[in-house]
């Protein structure tokens, strides 16, 4: 495993694993498995309707808690300063946690104006010890830059759609100049069309390793943390694979030039569904 530390000192591992989409059914054993292969980061959330499964897998694993790097996530229904306090509260019910690594809102949602008083009330969680870190998903420039104006406590991380046809180039550049860490999700496309791009498949023929290997090992040396999903054993176990070779600077090149601004998800300005 690699690490990164966190603009508050905190040390999380870079590669993660994620479970949006995966269900109460699927997300034990999915989880189990991961914490098996050597991931110690899951990142889940209230909208993934799956944090009782995740906080069973965490519990039947036997893994010590300190060793264990847990995110979730404040939907876009229980923003506002009382209502995040109250989320926060039913999360970890349902994780079955004492406290938290990481809590994010989950979308801006522009429209309705709460992200800062959610933002506050994840400032005194994390004052009050109950939250390691805390961050965001899907802001954009001038809603990070409201934060930083508004608030006291810098978000540690902002977590994106990022992947090679998507790359986020700009917001990578703001985020590392204000020390804030891009976390990328649909980091392989969702299995789309970047996994079959030539450029993609001619580097995983030359280190002898798969186009998702590839894609992953790009995140990773672009200094992004990145949390693929899957709940395929075997897949589970490639995703992981990918701490023993690294891209050349040519081959990082190759794989920036993908950039077309996929975007794969809605437009986080304009997503504002509760």
């Amino acid at each position: 495993m690699e690490y990164v530390t966190l603009n508050n000192g905190l040390t999380m591992p870079q590669l993660g694993f994620g479970v949006w989409q995966v269900g109460e059914d699927e997300v034990v054993p999915a989880v189990k498995k991961a914490l098996e292969t050597g991931y110690r980061s899951i990142d889940t959330a209230a909208a993934y309707k799956n944090e009782e499964g995740v906080g069973q897998a965490i519990t039947e694993s036997g893994i010590p808690r300190e060793e264990l790097f847990i995110t979730t996530k404040v939907w876009n229904g229980d923003q506002g300063y009382d209502n995040t306090l109250r989320a926060f509260e039913t999360s970890m019910e349902k994780l079955g946690l004492d406290y938290l690594d990481l809590y994010l809102i989950h979308w801006p949602t522009p429209e309705f104006d709460d992200y800062v008083d959610t933002y506050k009330a994840m400032e005194k969680l994390y004052n009050d010890g109950k939250i390691k870190a805390i961050g965001v998903c899907n802001f954009e420039e001038e809603h990070l830059q409201r934060l930083m104006d508004e608030c006291d406590v810098k978000p540690a991380v902002n977590q994106v759609e990022c992947h090679p046809y998507f790359a986020q180039t700009k917001m990578k550049k703001f985020c590392r100049d204000h020390n804030i860490y891009v976390e990328a999700w649909s980091p392989l496309m969702q299995g789309k069309t970047v996994l079959e791009d030539e450029a993609v498949r001619n580097l995983a023929e030359k280190h002898g390793k798969t186009p998702a290997q590839v894609v992953l090992r790009w995140h990773l040396q672009n200094q992004s943390i990145v949390i693929p999903k899957s709940v395929t054993p075997s897949r589970i176990e490639e995703n992981f694979n990918v701490f023993d070779f690294e891209l050349e600077e040519e081959d990082i090149k190759q794989v920036d030039k993908l950039d077309c601004g996929d975007r794969q998800g809605p437009v986080p300005s304009e997503m504002n569904k509760r």
